[in-house]
């Protein structure tokens, strides 16, 4: 027994026929692997138990959410994490599917020995109670929607708070030269999104998965729109309207628990979607892109804020992360940005801007795991250990995988054109990108409005 984990990493390296990139601590206390590497520590037997009966990530993030398996002290996450990457994208181990014959083959029988002398063979452990059992009914119906929504969003917005900060914005900051903290950076983001709609006062915009109403409090406090946001997730919407209503802005900003399919009072003049048409799926995304095109005013415009995946190779299927699935977005779907313009295109938008920030989403999925590292223990006290576990090893993946290209992150920006084919933009990207010098600025210090046909915002009326 004092000898166990060498027995393990000797017959899984037979098994793969290389050498494994990670070292292993037993619950004996034994110890094998290559020297220096990051080091996981097998708990107990059950530990051992899950990687046998579930051999891939889904596994490892069982037993990690469990407390089955750990990283030793001293062990950096990024770069644990960063070896197994690696080695899964090994084309040589993208390649194995290992099956009965390899188990019952000499290599697998050598791992059988090495498992019955651990004496870790035995029934399939329970999944953690964190991981989503298989939903019920039709594949984005409104209702399997609302519970997905709802096992992500509706952690707690206490819980949320702390790994956000105050900015309480759930997507990718804007790491500009002059934004020297997550907040600023959020803001930033916010302000670009803003300048790329276009808004100006008296303006009307719908903000499509409005989260904890961000978006909306600064298009009306800087640019003096109205504003509709939308969420089917029941806490954001709470939060969202004690901000609003905080912020003295009811009057001007409605935060309504609805599903996008059931926006029914258009016309607006812009629309903003942030990290919501993830949640859509293939199979409704032309509902969705054909809904927000009938919402908008000829001339109106899209903002699409979205995480992309690669495209796959000819011949090679798509795979899904089943830790992604099961823990942290349940029926979540990722398209290559090339698709998501097409769809765009054949609801009848004019695509004319797409502007990645794979960079940004990587600094800023950074900040959000050291505020939860930071407040590790409150964390716990709001949302149970194993959840904590599941954001923390979800987000310093996802931080990983935007940094590596793995997935990325565009902002599309979209128009319905007019009849006659006019877009309403100013001709060149600079002075479109150009922050109002008049309108809100002069509104928020009580001044006039900007006139129609400034050439920062371009020709086109309001619809109010």
């Amino acid at each position: 027994m004092a000898k166990l984990a060498g027995q393990l990493v000797e017959a899984l390296e037979g098994l793969l026929g290389v050498p494994v990139p990670l070292r292993v601590q037993a619950w004996d206390g034994s110890v094998a692997g290559p020297p220096g590497a990051p080091t996981l520590v097998l708990r107990n037997r059950r530990a051992l138990r899950r990687l046998i009966w579930q051999p891939d990530e889904l596994g490892l993030a069982r037993a990690y959410v469990a407390g089955d398996l750990e990283l030793a002290p001293g062990t950096d996450l990024y770069e644990t994490l960063s070896a197994v990457a690696r080695f899964a994208e090994r084309p040589d181990i993208r390649a194995r599917a290992l099956g009965p014959r390899d188990a019952l083959g000499p290599k697998g029988r050598r791992v059988l020995a090495a498992v019955l002398r651990a004496g870790a063979v035995g029934l399939e452990p329970e999944p953690p109670r964190e991981e989503v059992r298989r939903a019920a009914g039709r594949l984005h119906s409104r209702s399997r929607d609302r519970a997905a929504i709802s096992h992500h969003y509706d952690v707690g917005n206490d819980f949320y708070r702390l790994v956000l900060g105050s900015s309480m914005v759930y997507s990718c900051a804007y790491w500009t030269p002059e934004a020297k903290s997550l907040e600023a950076a959020q803001e930033a983001k916010l302000d670009l999104i803003c300048r790329k709609l276009g808004l100006r006062p008296g303006m009307r915009l719908l903000d499509v998965g409005c989260g904890w109403g961000s978006l909306l409090l600064h298009a009306a406090k800087h640019y003096g729109v109205t504003a509709v946001g939308v969420s089917i997730s029941r806490e954001q919407v709470a939060l969202a309207r004690a901000r609003v209503e905080e912020a003295g802005l009811s009057d001007r900003v409605e935060v309504r628990l609805q599903d996008y399919r059931e926006i029914a009072d258009g016309p607006f003049d812009a629309i903003s979607s942030v990290g919501m048409a993830e949640h859509v799926g293939s199979e409704q995304y032309r509902v969705y892109a054909e809904g927000l095109y009938g919402l908008l005013v000829p001339g109106g415009r899209l903002l699409n804020h979205q995480i992309a995946r690669r495209p796959d190779l000819p011949g090679e299927p798509h795979r899904t992360s089943p830790f992604i699935d099961r823990y942290v977005f349940p029926d979540g779907e990722l398209s290559p940005v090339g698709s998501t313009v097409a769809r765009l295109e054949e609801a009848g938008f004019e695509v004319r801007d797409v502007e990645s920030l794979r960079e940004h989403y990587g600094l800023t999925l950074r900040e959000w795991v050291a505020n939860l590292e930071a407040h590790w223990t409150e964390a716990v006290r709001l949302v149970g250990r194993g959840r904590a576990r599941v954001w923390r090893l979800y987000m310093a993946a996802s931080a990983l995988a935007f940094e590596q290209n793995r997935i990325g992150i565009n902002q599309v920006l979209a128009v319905r054109s007019t009849e006659e084919g006019a877009a309403g933009l100013p001709p060149t990207r600079e002075e479109w990108l150009l922050r109002p010098a008049t309108g809100a600025a002069r509104l928020v210090a009580g001044g006039a409005a900007a006139a129609p046909g400034d050439p920062d915002l371009g020709e086109r009326p309001s619809v109010r």
